[in-house]
């Protein structure tokens, strides 16, 4: 199974994600590790992703979720995954293995934790960018992301039985 964590950034993917994969003993999968250089340098520099910008990073966490699947790996992903379009192409080629968890949350909550976050490439300045561009899933697990990650990783393993 493949369960990937979305939502914008600040939301908490990747530190819940990490206490997910630990919980479950599954291996985390750290999507922003998947944008080539020129994206990381544009969300650096305060310039928004296109959805061109997009597909080579979309291409690429693809190829490794249809890895996990093919091999019946477990692993968490964290991907914003803001369309319904990128989730369903993520998902293409295995619908059944992939569970997306939408990190829910106001856009106070997500600010404050970017604008305390050093040294990650994806500043405060970049957030209402993604917040006009989240489509919210329909049908998928939804959690608070506002509780601790312990508790969050708690609340969705929950919710999925896992």
């Amino acid at each position: 199974m493949v369960i990937v964590l979305m939502g914008v950034s600040g939301s908490g993917k990747t530190t819940v994600g990490k206490q997910l994969a630990a919980d479950l003993g599954w291996q985390f999968v750290e999507g922003d590790d998947y944008h080539p250089p020129e994206n990381v340098a544009k969300m650096a520099g305060g310039t928004p992703l296109t959805d061109a910008d997009r597909r080579p990073w979309l291409k690429a966490l693809r190829q490794r979720i249809d890895a996990a699947c093919a091999a019946d790996e477990n692993i968490v992903v964290a991907c914003s995954a803001l369309k319904h379009e990128y989730r369903d192409y993520l998902e293409r080629d295995d619908p059944a293995c992939v569970r997306y968890v939408y990190l829910r949350g106001s856009e106070d909550l997500f600010r404050a934790r970017l604008e305390a976050r050093k040294g990650h490439f994806m500043g405060a300045n970049m957030l209402r960018s993604q917040l006009e561009a989240m489509e919210p899933p329909v049908g998928e697990v939804t959690v608070d992301a506002a509780p601790p990650p312990a508790r969050i990783a708690a609340d969705i393993r929950a919710k999925l039985g896992a």
